[in-house]
């Protein structure tokens, strides 16, 4: 009997393939998108110093966002990490899907971000 593999273990295949090719320097970072069923999680990582120069998400605390898992939440992280991104001087990133396919919450959050200010 053929087994199916799990969506999560196919995903992190493609996010192994994917991170070979991507490399976040202090110029600029890699923009690292996580998504949970009920949350997103973002940080921008300087992978040649081993820093996580800053992250965003929807779990912070002062927080407005009342449901963490919608497309709404991920635009609203999108900008948050933007402007984090901003003050840190930092105008280019990388932008590191982590396996995921490129639409609904993942494609939100990086046209916020874009809309906000980043480049990439």
């Amino acid at each position: 009997m053929i087994k199916k593999k799990s969506r999560n273990i196919l995903r992190q295949k493609r996010h192994l393939r994917i991170r070979k090719n991507l490399v976040g320097t202090p110029v600029r970072p890699r923009l690292s998108v996580f998504r949970s069923s009920k949350n997103i999680y973002t940080q921008l990582i300087d992978d040649v110093n081993g820093v996580t120069l800053a992250s965003a998400s929807t779990t912070e605390k002062g927080s407005k966002i009342t449901k963490g898992g919608n497309t709404e939440a991920a635009k609203a992280v999108g900008t948050l990490i933007a402007q984090r991104a901003l003050k840190l001087n930092v105008k280019n990133v990388i932008f590191d899907r982590s396996g995921y396919l490129y639409h609904g919450r993942v494609k939100a959050l990086a046209e916020s971000a874009r809309a906000a200010g980043l480049e990439f």
